[in-house]
């Protein structure tokens, strides 16, 4: 296990105005980032995050731990850490900014590039078909997973045909209250 106090925070002043997280929200952030770095090595790596119980048993494992990676890297600083769990910011306090992390939109970018895997700015039929394999396995078959996957495409792009844009994939899940169920309290 990484030791709690072996190594001091950042300057976490600059970090705090950046993710909009609180200094005390970012201290207990390097205690569990230093808890999770269990060799003592200043970083993360795609392992340490997939050890988290929790995280192993989502569906969505590899492509949330793949966010503290950008490019494949293989380390994550505990600025890169901050960063991307600042997207998790409670609802409450969010700054208005669109773009801000923890805003609204900025959480639904986050969500969007989960099955945006290749980058394009768009969702596929390919690659919301894998979201869906991943959430239900191989209980059912490819064929009805490709219908459904053709059906909610065509539903949420206002019947055409092809890919999701940001614009449709917003709209179509604007109800689902993103914004709150994708806040973690520990980072009040």
């Amino acid at each position: 296990m990484g030791a709690a106090a072996a190594r001091p925070p950042p300057d976490l002043g600059a970090l705090a105005e950046e993710t909009g997280l609180s200094l005390a929200a970012l201290t207990r952030l390097h205690e569990r980032f230093q808890v999770l770095d269990r060799d003592d090595k200043g970083h993360l790596s795609p392992a340490d995050l997939q050890a988290l119980e929790g995280l192993a048993l989502n569906p969505l494992c590899e492509r949330i731990v793949g966010a503290f990676f950008p490019g494949g890297a293989q380390r994550a600083d505990f600025a890169t850490f901050a960063r991307v769990l600042a997207h998790f910011r409670p609802a409450e306090g969010a700054p208005c900014e669109p773009g801000a992390p923890g805003s609204p939109r900025s959480k639904l970018r986050f969500v969007f590039q989960l099955y945006d895997q290749d980058g394009d700015g768009q969702i596929s039929h390919r690659e919301l078909l894998q979201v869906l394999r991943l959430m239900v396995g191989l209980e059912v078959p490819d064929e009805a997973l490709a219908a459904v996957a053709a059906g909610a495409l065509r539903e949420a792009a206002g019947g055409r045909r092809g890919a999701l844009c940001f614009e449709d994939f917003a709209k179509a899940v604007e109800r689902l209250d993103v914004h709150r169920r994708m806040s973690v309290w520990i980072l009040k």
